[in-house]
């Protein structure tokens, strides 16, 4: 055979002559089918698809430098390959440089005095102070000087994508005033040079001293993540994993908000969440479920699932009011308050969101308001309820609910039926005509809430049937039954203060007796349209941590939050921010909040699902969420694959 590069000829043992293939190495596996050099911009690398690679280098640099930002634009801006250079340049070398530019200088500024140039003068003077300064650092052994070329490859499916891929990028470090230029004509020594062959083939170099060298190195991932945490994912800049605690003493608050488009992953990622850190840290969940997802994770975890629906028989009674403990910043003593008029707030709250319907009529203003908090302010002292928290209980009385606080039993409580029935009460004695018409119009649109007359959303009217139980890993209160435009966001309004009532103030304020609880707000873009729900979430954003709890909010659209101001305490208060794959429509406004590089909003519109930008405080890393085998059995989102693994 006279072709033997391909096929190696072998004796067998009976002398026939065989032949078997070459087996292939590494550099046959991984090697691209070849590369065009050809250009002077820009190289071809062929394979099954052709991509395209620019290499640049760094042309001019600030004369000050800060740590981590002077290559952060650069590290992290989507497909890119960076090397940096450093040589050590000797004492004797340094030395003899600078004291040849100090004589430069002097001799420049002693021109510029000769042509009466001062403003010239005084600054060749000020070069030659800080050239001096330099110099005897070194020669104390205090400083030392660096020559460093620094190159970087972008990559691209298309010259198109890759020229505004190198528009983008120039423009992002022009922010720390770094100029980069293209390596042109010498694109194929700058992309061997960008290999990890540490052969620097091209030699533009920069000359840095100690303090301004250390501030090159890409130190800004390695630490995301806390040391007692959960493991939520993995960081894929460095492959570590990613331990994750959001009651840590590190963080300003709690809270944490998910955005991503539909399919990124979301349920997945909080899902894993709620799994891990009931299981490894016994952080009890709650979640407001608009979609009817977390039903299966609350029967793994051995929670409840509670479903609430038009034809279900559960009610929850927004009138709900309990005691809550709180700590006496004097003393320090804890003490059972009852607060009465703050109650009364939320309800009027709900009750309005209720008054202005899907149509969010502009018929309510603050007289409407009123009538509907001097009627709710009128059922709880029918009842006696004041804030004497002991008169929120009752012992010997017809109306006794269970037992539940010192041995007392708990008063029936107001309801939307009663409630309305005193504004008729109210209306039939009003004698103020400028209430007429406002009396009117609650009367006619509250009475689709009320059970006695059959109302179509009279789900919520009665004395609630279900009560939240302390110690519960994961309690789910599934909404997904209601119709979606209006009944849902008022359900949702609904329970968060519910919630608020039977599950946040039960919570000690003092955080060495209070357990760690997480309320999750699934679907939150719902509540946007609505001010009073939106009010409720941003104070109970503000106002979780005092009680060891920590507001997960998510949601499709960060647009929708970007475009309304009042919303934004929920933001502010969220130390922790995850976003995973975006849509490119909602991309621009995420990068202006939040201040994101080119890169990692190019990263965000391109990543894969469970795949995304993890924001902690002040750090920031680049976040994959791979769920093991087994929690993806409770964790899939996906309607076909649940479908499939049915028929299995």
């Amino acid at each position: 055979m006279k072709n033997n590069e391909s096929l190696n000829q072998v004796q067998t043992p009976n002398n026939d002559k065989g032949f078997t293939k070459r087996s292939k190495d590494i550099k046959d596996l991984i090697a691209p089918s070849g590369i065009d050099a050809t250009h002077t911009r820009q190289l071809e690398i062929v394979s099954n698809t052709s991509k395209f690679a620019r290499t640049l280098t760094i042309s001019t640099l600030p004369r000050m430098c800060t740590f981590p930002e002077l290559l952060r634009g650069m590290y992290t801006f989507g497909d890119i390959n960076v090397s940096v250079f450093i040589n050590p340049i000797s004492e004797a070398k340094s030395q003899s440089d600078l004291n040849k530019t100090i004589n430069e200088l002097e001799s420049e500024r002693i021109v510029a005095i000769d042509r009466g140039d001062i403003n010239r003068e005084s600054l060749l003077a000020q070069k030659r102070a800080e050239a001096e300064s330099l110099r005897d650092a070194i020669a104390s052994g205090m400083d030392k000087l660096y020559d460093s070329s620094i190159i970087c490859t972008l990559y691209a499916y298309s010259l198109e994508e890759l020229d505004k891929q190198t528009e983008l990028l120039s423009s992002e470090m022009a922010k720390t005033l770094i100029g980069i230029k293209t390596a042109w004509a010498m694109q194929e020594d700058a992309f061997k040079s960008n290999l990890p062959f540490g052969e620097d083939k091209i030699a533009k170099t920069h000359t840095f001293d100690r303090r301004s060298m250390a501030t090159v190195f890409p130190f800004i991932n390695s630490d995301v993540g806390h040391e007692n945490g959960i493991p939520i994912g993995f960081n894929r800049q460095t492959g570590l994993p990613i331990l994750y605690d959001n009651f840590s003493s590190e963080l300003s608050n709690y809270n944490m908000v998910v955005f991503g488009k539909s399919g990124a992953g979301k349920g997945v990622t909080i899902k894993t969440l709620i799994a891990r850190s009931a299981v490894l840290m016994g952080i009890e969940s709650l979640a407001l479920d608009a979609e009817g997802e977390y039903g299966i994770v609350a029967e793994a975890l051995g929670g409840i699932n509670v479903v609430i629906s038009p034809n279900s028989k559960t009610i929850i009674n927004p009138f709900d009011i309990e005691p809550e403990i709180t700590r006496d910043e004097i003393t320090g003593r804890e003490k059972v308050v009852l607060n009465v008029e703050n109650k009364v707030e939320d309800v009027t709250q709900i009750l309005l969101t209720m008054a202005r319907g899907s149509t969010r009529s502009e018929d309510i203003n603050e007289v409407t308001k009123q009538i509907i908090a001097e009627a709710a302010a009128e059922e709880y002292a029918a009842i006696g309820i004041n804030n004497d928290v002991n008169s929120l209980y009752a012992i010997n009385s017809s109306t006794i609910m269970k037992s539940d606080y010192l041995g007392k039993s708990k008063k029936q409580m107001p309801t939307i039926g009663s409630w309305y029935h005193r504004l008729e009460e109210n209306a039939n004695k009003n004698t103020n005509p400028d209430y007429r018409s406002h009396y009117s119009y609650l009367i006619k649109v509250m009475r689709q809430y009320v059970r006695e007359f059959n109302g179509q959303m009279s789900y919520f009217d009665g004395q609630s049937t279900f009560d939240l139980l302390e110690g519960t890993s994961f309690i789910n209160l599934d909404i997904s039954n209601l119709e979606e435009r209006f009944a849902r966001p008022l359900a949702q309004q609904i329970l968060l203060s519910w919630i608020w009532e039977k599950y946040v103030k039960r919570n000690s304020e003092d955080k060495s007796k209070a357990g760690k609880k997480r309320v999750l707000v699934d679907e939150a873009w719902m509540l946007l349209p609505y001010p009073e729900a939106v009010d409720f979430l941003n104070k109970m954003a503000r106002r979780a941590r005092k009680r060891n709890v920590s507001l997960a909010v998510v949601s499709q659209r960060f647009q929708d939050f970007y475009e309304k101001s009042e919303v934004q305490a929920v933001l502010t208060s969220s130390d922790t921010k995850l976003f995973l794959a975006q849509d490119k429509s909602e991309i621009q406004y995420i990068k202006e909040v939040f201040k994101l590089s080119e890169g990692e909003a190019s990263f965000l519109t391109t990543c894969s699902r469970g795949q995304g930008l993890f924001k902690v405080g002040e750090q920031t890393a680049i976040i994959e969420i791979v769920p093991t085998k087994k929690e993806f059995e409770f964790m899939e989102t996906n309607v076909n694959k649940l479908k499939e693994k049915s028929e299995e």
